[in-house]
């Protein structure tokens, strides 16, 4: 009971926008940890790719790539040490802050280190698609490969992910 007698009020809630019963606190909880779930599945994905090339180095037939496939290599394993280090930034962000009550100004950061290291990402599978084509197959089919994946690749990450915003807009108010 307050001094004047009433009850007093329950910390503040916001359900108006997607019927979520949490607090702004418990909202960045939330994302944070739907943010860590993400990054899970990328880094995953990133030490294989990262293992993989760094065992083609000392493969015997390393040595056959000609000149632009040992470019691209160096390139990849280049976007794939950074593709980790964006991976694990988020976590040593919140090192540093935890305790400083600033989790709303982390998930924004966080959220934004992912959507980088997604790009990366992309441009690592599509370098690595690329590669292995072009060293087992030929150039052309390694060309063809590199705009497969670029589609492929735009198509799921891009266009899908539009299409599914705009289809729920029409019925429901974006969530957090």
């Amino acid at each position: 009971m307050t001094a004047e007698g009433r009850e007093p009020e329950p910390p503040h809630r916001d359900d108006r926008v997607d019927g979520r019963d949490e607090t702004p606190n418990e909202r960045a909880d939330r994302n944070w940890d739907e943010l860590m779930q993400e990054l899970r599945v990328m880094q995953t994905g990133t030490q294989i790719l990262t293992g993989f090339l760094l065992a083609v180095a000392f493969q015997p037939r390393f040595t056959d790539m000609d000149e632009l496939q040992r470019d691209l290599y160096v390139v990849l394993v280049a976007l794939a040490a950074v593709a980790t280090i964006l991976a694990l930034a988020p976590v040593g962000l919140h090192r540093v802050l935890f305790g400083h009550r600033r989790k709303p100004d982390l998930v924004r950061v966080a959220a934004r280190i992912v959507k980088i290291d997604l790009v990366v990402i992309a441009a690592l599978t599509i370098g690595v698609t690329t590669l292995i084509v072009d060293f087992t197959v030929n150039r052309t089919a390694g060309i063809i490969a590199l705009v497969a994946a670029v589609v492929v690749i735009a198509a799921l990450w891009l266009a899908l992910p539009r299409a599914v915003r705009r289809s729920l807009q029409r019925d429901v108010p974006p969530q957090s």
